[in-house]
C-alpha cells in the first residue's frame, strides 16, 4: 500500500477506496478532453427519458440527445429504462447539442442528408409517383429517385402498390442535383443482421414454426421470421415419394419444420428444413422388419412404372420394387403390363435390405401341395408296394 504525507509531513496509508476514486476521477478527466465527431459510436447510460427526447451519457462533458421514438419497440412502447446502457451513433452537432441515434435502429434520423449519405444511415421517404425506370421519393422535402429494382427484395410486379407509402431508404448516390435511394439495400442489410441472429439462436435439430410462402417444383419455401426463409426440399415433404409439392402443402399454410442445417453460400444464408422429420411418428422404415417380415402378403398401390418393373407403395413412406422378371411369365402378365400409377396390386415381401431402405417384392406364391405325403395304406386300402409283393409270394426282381 502506497504512502502519502499528511499536512504535518507524517506518513499516512492510502486506502483502496481512495485509490479507486482517484483512478475513476483520472478517467473522467480524460473524458473531458475527448472530442466526438459525426459517425462516432458511443456506448452510454440513459440518464432520462422524456415524451419526445431522452438523454444519454457520452463520456464527455456534454450529454447526448436521442429521440424517444428511437427507443420504442414494435409495439410502440419504450423498451428501455433510466440506467440502461445502449449503443448509439453521433449523427449531428446542433446548437451545442450532441445528436444521437440508436445504432442499427430503423428510426434513426439525421439533420443532414449529407451525414446520412456519408454514414449510410437510413432516412424516411414517401413514394410520390412512378416514373420511367422507377419511383420518385420525397425525402426531407427533396425529391429522390429509386430504381424499380431497388424498391424491394422481390421484383415489383405492380409498381402502383408502393405509391403513397412511407419506407426507410439508404442514400446510394448524392450530388448537388441528384439523389438516388435504395430500399432494397437497407432490407438486405437488415436481413443479414436478422440471419446472423437466427444462426446464433437456432441450432440444427430445432423444431420451428413457419408459413409456406412459395412453392416450386423442387420444394416449398417457408417464412420462419421476418425476412428469413428456408427451403423444404421435395424429398423432405413426406416419407412417401412426392411428385408435386402441391400434394402436401399450400401457400399460406402454417407448418412445423425441423431445422436440418444452415450454411452460407455466395454471401447468402441457405436454410434447409424438413417437414417429414418434424412428424412425431418418425421414420416408417424403422417398423418395416416387424410390420412386413419376409413372406408377408400385402396390398399396395403402383407408385411408378419402369421398364424393369413396378414400384409399389405398401405403406406411407415404404415403397418396394416388383421386378418385371417376377410377373413376366405369370398368367396375369398382361394385367401387370397394363398397370399404371395408383392401381392396386397384391404383392409378397421377398427380401428386405434394411440399411439400404430397399424391399424386393414378388407375387404371392401358391401353397405347395403336400397331401401326397399323407397318402398311406390306411386310407387307400393298400400297403406299400413291397407288402403287395409279399402277399403274392412274388419276389420282385
Amino acid at each position: 500500500m502506497s504512502k502519502k504525507k499528511d499536512i504535518f509531513g507524517d506518513d499516512i496509508e492510502e486506502s483502496k477506496d481512495f485509490a479507486s476514486f482517484e483512478e475513476l476521477f483520472a478517467q473522467s478527466e480524460k473524458g473531458l478532453d475527448r472530442k466526438l465527431r459525426v459517425g462516432d459510436e458511443v456506448r452510454g447510460e440513459i440518464l432520462s427519458i422524456g415524451k419526445e427526447e431522452a438523454f444519454v451519457s457520452t463520456g464527455t462533458p456534454v450529454d447526448g440527445l436521442i429521440l424517444t421514438k428511437d427507443l420504442l419497440d414494435e409495439n410502440k412502447e419504450v423498451k428501455y429504462k433510466v440506467g440502461d446502457v445502449i449503443d448509439c451513433v453521433v449523427t449531428a452537432f446542433k446548437n451545442g447539442e450532441i445528436r444521437l441515434s440508436k445504432r442499427g435502429s430503423k428510426n434513426a434520423t439525421t439533420d443532414s442528408l449529407e451525414d446520412a449519405f456519408d454514414m449510410e444511415l437510413p432516412v424516411e421517404g414517401r413514394v410520390t409517383e412512378t416514373c420511367n425506370g422507377g419511383f420518385r421519393v420525397s425525402v426531407q422535402g427533396k425529391t429522390a429517385f429509386c430504381p424499380i429494382s431497388q424498391i424491394d427484395l422481390k421484383f415489383a410486379t405492380d409498381a402502383n402498390e408502393y405509391v403513397g407509402k412511407k419506407f426507410e431508404f439508404l442514400i446510394t448516390q448524392m450530388d448537388k442535383r441528384n439523389m438516388v435511394v435504395s430500399r432494397r439495400r437497407l432490407l438486405e442489410l437488415q436481413r443479414a443482421e436478422n440471419e446472423g441472429t437466427f444462426m446464433l439462436k437456432h441450432q440444427p435439430g430445432a423444431l420451428l414454426d413457419g408459413k409456406i410462402v412459395r412453392i416450386e417444383r423442387f420444394g416449398a419455401f417457408v417464412e420462419l421470421e421476418a425476412g428469413i426463409e428456408g427451403l423444404i426440399h421435395v424429398s423432405e415433404l413426406g416419407w412417401s415419394r412426392i411428385h408435386d409439392p402441391h400434394e402436401v402443402v399450400s401457400i399460406g399454410q402454417s407448418v412445423t419444420v425441423k431445422l436440418l442445417k444452415t450454411e452460407e453460400l455466395d454471401g447468402k444464408l441457405k436454410i434447409s428444413l424438413s417437414l417429414k422429420q418434424a412428424d412425431g411418428e418418425g421414420n416408417p422404415w424403422l417398423q418395416v422388419p416387424q410390420k412386413f417380415p419376409v413372406g408377408t402378403v400385402v396390398k399396395g398401390k403402383v407408385e411408378k412404372k419402369e421398364v424393369y418393373g413396378l414400384f409399389v407403395n405398401i405403406a406411407p413412406g415404404v415403397t418396394g420394387l416388383l421386378p418385371k422378371s417376377k410377373w413376366r411369365d405369370s398368367v396375369d402378365a398382361s394385367q401387370f403390363e397394363n398397370k399404371k400409377r395408383g392401381d392396386e396390386v397384391t404383392v409378397q415381401v421377398d427380401q428386405i435390405l434394411f440399411e439400404e431402405k430397399k424391399i424386393s417384392l414378388g407375387l404371392p406364391g401358391e401353397v405347395e401341395d403336400t397331401s401326397w405325403k399323407q397318402h398311406t395304406a390306411a386310407n387307400s386300402g393298400f400297403g406299400s408296394l413291397g407288402d403287395a409283393f409279399k402277399n403274392l409270394n412274388i419276389k420282385p426282381k
